[in-house]
């Protein structure tokens, strides 16, 4: 499928795959991934040092000379100067941040030149990383973009880079939740500006609903000459993005589109919701409706459309058109069976507040489509909130398609790459660690139920408290963490939780999670950003100890979790305690869970498996959602352009 981009700015136009190649991709998975050696790694590095060698005894103002000559040259021969750029930067770095660049980080710098993402495990000092090719490309003369996944880390990494880039005559901008478009537009008018991934694409489809009439090609060309945005605008194009966390943003999250939508005020809002649900619960499973466990979503059956007919006939409005009552029925199963409280949602301040299924934040600005939210919301006996209007949508997919230069870092990318270069273009370089891991396997183990679950994770907590080892312990779900939380203080262990409700914390208790006898539950470590730098006398006792008490969907997320133990070469070990009664297990592998349950000589092999399998039936769903809104994504887009909305 091809698209052009509309927009007042420079941006690439859009090719996305059709949905055969991107089922092709997703089975070729890993396969796209590559592995960068340690010879080219040491080669790349020790041309870019001998060059800083030479730079290490300028002076402050000189180095910012040296960095102003380069700028002409980069435009002209941008390939053939980078190593010079990155030995500016290696030299600012070690000058104002008292850090020295590792061959692995030189090697990963240079190649987010390229379209590609790069692999590096946690620890690996990504953020130092990417301020390489962020100065080569500014000094370029190309707005860079820094996408993080929180304003907690967009606002650390601007405040600790800002002397790196100020000596080399280079302006920072951020953008957070709440700055007003003024201070959105100046930041984003530095060289290279830092922003979360959602702030970034609600600030494009407001530029999109602010210029609404097309442009033309040599329009664009005598405005990006001139150095003219366009009138209204708060971005100056999509030049270049550097992604961190990249495979959450570009995978993860590309399964919800970004939406901008205006409140409609309905009187019956509130009334049409609560008869929804009273006729939704009135429905049977398996006579009326099913669920559809691989997309975990409702499907009606006759006779559920029967029963929500004879409903109707006493009722007025929406619910006289068969296709509307059946689809707000349909919500109103969704939002009573699918979607539950502490782990979809929780509610806060008296209202419905989205908790994001792989970073365990709460999104508050986040709303779900069609009327669900509201239903939610009805559900729970709060104040509805107005219906909702579309202006405009977009996909991380078709977003991030539109960068002229796109790149990105993750220390979990192998099992996407597929999909990463069937849909963004990018290639997967996987990097070794700088030093070799000393992390110890302690192997898994399965319960029967959650109940034997948490009384097995809260006895092994017990046998590492007072040994000197700080323990991190991973839940699916605010519910579990609550549930965990409540077993380790009846065995009298001290401890501190982070979720959803303790988001304004979370870097403070991150950054503790590494003290000698300190036991830490965390509802997800995707995108969590913040360092687990270990205590005194953690290191000699042996490190963080991680423990996954579920299977997340991906894989990947699970090995995000695993890899805050043993960080840089420091010692550490990570164990598996799930039960058989786990979601993961009962959505996308029942039956080879009910065969693990039953035992014999063969549960043994069955177990052996069946992670494996229900991530890989979790991967394939997910993969399929993405596909949908893709399409979705098209169609809206068409709909506008007839509508002469763009």
């Amino acid at each position: 499928m091809a698209r052009h981009a509309v927009a007042p700015y420079a941006e690439r136009s859009v090719t996305l795959p059709g949905a055969f190649d991107l089922g092709l991709a997703q089975a070729v998975g890993g396969l796209r991934a590559r592995w960068l050696g340690r010879t080219t790694i040491e080669s790349e590095a020790r041309e870019i040092k001998d060059i800083a060698a030479t730079l290490a005894g300028l002076s402050d103002v000189a180095l910012l000379a040296e960095a102003a000559a380069l700028r002409p040259a980069l435009l002209r021969d941008g390939a053939r100067l980078l190593p010079r750029a990155f030995a500016l930067t290696h030299v600012a770095v070690e000058r104002h941040l008292g850090l020295r660049y590792h061959p692995v980080q030189l090697a990963g710098g240079r190649a987010l030149t390229g379209r590609r993402l790069v692999e590096m495990a946690t620890g690996e000092g990504k953020t130092i990383t990417a301020a390489l090719p962020a100065v080569a490309a500014a000094l370029a003369g190309q707005p860079v973009h820094v996408v993080t996944v929180n304003d907690y880390l967009a606002e650390r990494d601007a405040a600790r880079l800002t002397p790196v880039y100020a000596a080399l005559g280079l302006t920072v901008g951020l953008v957070k939740q709440g700055d007003a478009p003024d201070a959105r537009a100046r930041a984003y008018a530095a060289d290279i500006t830092y922003v979360t991934n959602k702030e970034l694409v609600f600030d494009y489809l407001k530029d999109r609903i602010a210029t609404a009439a097309a442009r033309g090609e040599a329009r664009h060309r005598i405005a990006a000459l001139f150095g003219a945005a366009g009138r209204g605008t708060l971005l100056r194009g999509l030049h270049v993005a550097i992604v961190d966390e990249a495979d959450s943003v570009l995978i993860d999250e590309a399964r919800t589109p970004l939406i901008i939508s205006a409140e409609r005020r309905d009187a019956a809002l509130e009334e049409t919701a609560v008869r929804a649900l009273d006729i939704a619960r009135g429905l049977a499973e398996g006579t009326d409706w099913h669920l559809d466990v691989s997309s975990r979503s409702v499907v009606l059956l006759p006779p559920g459309q029967a029963a929500i007919a004879a409903r109707a006939d006493a009722l007025t409005g929406i619910f006289r058109a068969t296709k509307a009552r059946e689809q707000l029925v349909t919500q109103a199963l969704t939002a009573l069976r699918t979607l539950e409280r502490d782990r979809h949602y929780i509610l806060a301040d008296g209202k419905v507040q989205i908790v994001d299924e792989y970073t365990g934040r709460v999104m508050p600005d986040r709303s779900w489509e069609q009327g669900l939210h509201q239903l939610v919301e009805a559900k729970e006996g709060v104040a509805l909130t107005g219906g909702r209007e579309t202006l405009a949508r977009i996909t991380y997919q078709r977003f991030f398609n539109r960068y002229l230069q796109l790149s990105g870092m993750t220390g979990t990318a192998r099992e996407v790459a597929g999909e990463l270069g069937a849909v963004y273009g990018l290639g997967v370089l996987r990097l070794p660690t700088n030093r070799p891991s000393r992390r110890r396997d302690l192997g898994r183990r399965i319960l029967p139920d959650a109940d034997a679950k948490w009384a097995a994770v809260s006895a092994r907590a017990a046998e590492f408290a007072g040994g000197g080892r700080p323990l991190l312990i991973g839940t699916q779900s605010v519910e579990a963490s609550e549930t965990l939380s409540r077993a380790l203080s009846a065995r009298g262990l001290d401890h501190v939780v982070l979720n959803a409700r303790q988001d304004a914390e979370e870097a403070a208790i991150i950054a503790r999670a590494g003290e000698a006898g300190r036991i830490t539950v965390a509802t997800n470590m995707a995108g969590r950003g913040t360092d687990i730098e270990l205590g005194p006398g953690v290191a000699a006792a042996g490190g963080l100890h991680v423990i996954l008490t579920a299977y997340h969907d991906s894989g990947r997320i699970d090995r995000q979790l695993i890899g805050r133990a043993a960080r840089q070469g420091d010692p550490g070990s990570a164990e598996t305690i799930v039960a058989l009664d786990d979601e993961v297990f009962q959505r996308y592998a029942p039956r080879l869970a009910a065969l693990v349950a039953r035992g014999g000589p063969l549960a043994r092999l069955f177990w052996t498996v069946l992670p494996g399998r229900a991530q890989a039936a979790a991967s394939r769903g997910h993969a399929r959602q993405r596909r949908q809104q893709l399409l979705a994504d098209e169609r809206f887009d068409n709909q506008m352009g007839f509508a002469g909305k763009e």
